[in-house]
């Protein structure tokens, strides 16, 4: 049994085998920074949140009262400024 003509069809399906697991490692790379760029965000995100939060605590348990002439009193401002 000659197998020369068997070379040839080996190293091509190498060649096309070596491309697809190129092409698959580069959508797996884009994949995964695409995921680390979306968890940056919602890490963000999720901080902004947590500081608009720790504001809202304290304006509730601090000073509620006050804190509520002082937002009238900066609506009232803000009125006179617009007229």
């Amino acid at each position: 049994m000659n197998l020369g003509p068997l070379i040839p069809i080996v190293a091509i399906l190498a060649g096309v085998a070596i491309m697809w697991i190129c092409l698959r490692y580069r959508q797996l790379t884009l994949e995964h920074r695409r995921s680390e760029l979306e968890f940056a965000e919602q890490g963000a995100e999720k901080k902004r949140l947590e500081q608009r939060l720790a504001v809202l605590e304290r304006i509730v348990t601090d000073r509620g009262l006050e804190t509520a002439d002082q937002i009238e009193a900066l609506r009232e401002r803000d009125k006179e400024q617009v007229r």
